[in-house]
């Protein structure tokens, strides 16, 4: 049977070869207070924004945030836009092994969104592109980084935004090799001829797509099926996703019935690449050997996560596994934070609550009791307590390569689960200073081992009112002196054993 927190596990060990269009997504955020008095348009006050991979590039993102690795294969241009998309790329090894291809006829493919967030609405979007096909000599780039890469992946998907990566010739070069290697190939699909996908694993239209690519109706369940069916006898597909947008997914198999699964109540704040979080899944699963319909309903799941956050989005492990677990399994992992901006908003609502927050951070490799004393007394001084977890690679840098002993999930799942403890926030850096700045605490704990002149993050905190406070430790407990306790431990045990295995 099918586990959802055992293929997640198995998703780390996966590699998946991405090609497609990538683009640069900005969102500028701001508020609309007046209209502009010399056109009848609002007036967006900015307020801040953000820049990320899209695209193709997001496939890529999605497939790392959920534990795999991603070889991914596209185009830049020779302008700053590029420089960012290399720089930022880089900046995801060894997760994303990026082969991008300069161009330096067009350039790179950029999106700027204006975003009112007090309506929570797009006002205005502007592009730079060119959408035409690449050259031959861009192609035959292309298609030696993919089938070189093709060997050592579990999946590939063709991310297609129609801007002329994924040309006929490089659709049909990377199909035919993935199908003498029998690797999974899944096509979110943009192409005005969808003959070019034909044989492919799994294509993902929307509905509109769907109805337009087979000229028929797709507005009930009966009328999906048949044009799903009648998609998959053209394109030799085993199976057609159709994303149905509010309405969920619908799954054509051959030789099965077909299955809808309805989208997941959810507050939509951005729809913003979640066909890009949709296909990242569907591969990993794919993958990890999970059949169609089990990869779908990871998939749905998936893409009700991204909708509820703001941007081009991913998705974590741990927020799919609190959205496809029982309810009664949700508790501690509902608590647990990966992406700031979701933080943002619990703690925005908390708030609004006249709810005093406070927060406190640390490695917690492993929980003793004196831990547990902190985070109790911690609570005790707030309403509502946010513990700053350092993530894998900051807790290595800060206490050697030897450390953590346990990782990132389970120490947030540990966390989580007392009753203390309302928010695990986990973060990269080597001090929570900048998820500090960006929560702004009213209460800032640290244990006794600290001066208040030392914490991190105190003018910050004390610059909005707010107050420092220290807690005395429990003595005797530390986590160095475990790990130290546990390595002499076993260092004697193989002493003693030595020379017994000596006389035998």
């Amino acid at each position: 049977m099918f586990n959802v927190a055992d293929a997640l596990r198995l998703v780390m060990a996966q590699r998946i070869l991405c090609v497609g269009d990538l683009m640069l997504d900005e969102f500028v955020y701001g508020d609309v207070l007046r209209v502009s008095p010399e056109a009848p348009t609002p007036i967006l006050t900015i307020k801040r924004s953000d820049t990320v991979i899209g695209g193709a590039g997001n496939v890529a993102r999605n497939v790392m945030s959920l534990g795999a690795r991603c070889v991914f294969v596209g185009v830049v241009g020779e302008d700053e836009a590029g420089g960012s998309a290399r720089k930022a790329l880089e900046e995801f090894k060894p997760a994303i092994d990026a082969h991008l291809v300069t161009d330096r006829s067009r350039p790179t493919t950029r999106k700027v969104r204006f975003v009112s967030e007090h309506y929570s609405a797009h006002l205005l979007r502007a592009d730079w592109e060119v959408a035409a096909p690449v050259s031959g000599e861009i192609e035959d780039q292309l298609i030696e980084a993919a089938v070189t890469a093709l060997p050592r992946v579990g999946a590939v998907v063709l991310s297609d935004y129609a801007k002329g990566v994924l040309t006929p010739r490089v659709v049909r070069a990377v199909i035919e090799e993935a199908r003498k290697l029998d690797k999974p190939v899944i096509v979110d699909p943009k192409a005005h001829d969808y003959g070019v996908y034909r044989g492919a694993t799994i294509i993902t239209p929307n509905r509109k797509e769907l109805s337009d690519h087979t000229r028929r109706p797709v507005t009930s369940n009966a009328e999906i099926a048949a044009a799903a069916a009648d998609l998959a006898r053209t394109l030799e597909c085993g199976a057609v996703l159709a994303t149905l947008s509010e309405d969920g997914m619908f799954l054509h198999v051959e030789g099965a019935e077909p299955v809808h699964v309805p989208a997941y109540p959810v507050k939509v704040r951005d729809v913003s690449g979640a066909g890009d979080t949709v296909v990242a899944a569907l591969s990993t699963m794919l993958a990890v050997g999970a059949d169609f319909e089990q990869a779908m309903r990871i998939a749905n799941a998936a893409a009700s996560v991204v909708v509820g956050k703001r941007g081009t989005a991913a998705v974590t492990p741990a927020e799919l596994r609190a959205r496809v677990l029982p309810a009664a399994a949700l508790a501690a992992e509902e608590k647990i934070v990966f992406d700031w901006g979701i933080a943002d908003e619990r703690v925005r609502e908390w708030r609004g609550q006249d709810l005093r927050v406070g927060f406190t951070n640390g490695c917690f490799d492993i929980l003793h009791p004196g831990h547990v004393k902190v985070l109790a007394e911690a609570r005790a001084t707030c309403d509502r307590l946010v513990v700053g977890l350092n993530s894998d690679a900051s807790v290595a840098r800060l206490k050697g390569p030897d450390r953590p002993i346990q990782d990132v999930h389970a120490r947030a799942d540990v966390l989580a689960a007392l009753e203390a403890v309302d928010l695990v926030v986990v973060f990269e850096q080597d001090t929570p200073l900048e998820l500090i700045s960006r929560l702004k605490p009213k209460v800032l704990i640290k244990g006794g081992d600290y001066r208040v002149e030392d914490v991190v993050g105190r003018e910050i905190v004390e610059a909005e009112g707010g107050e420092v406070v220290i807690i005395d430790l429990l003595p005797g407990h530390s986590t160095s002196a475990i790990v130290r306790r546990s390595g002499n431990g076993a260092k004697a045990e193989a002493r003693a054993v030595a020379p017994t295995a000596a006389k035998i």
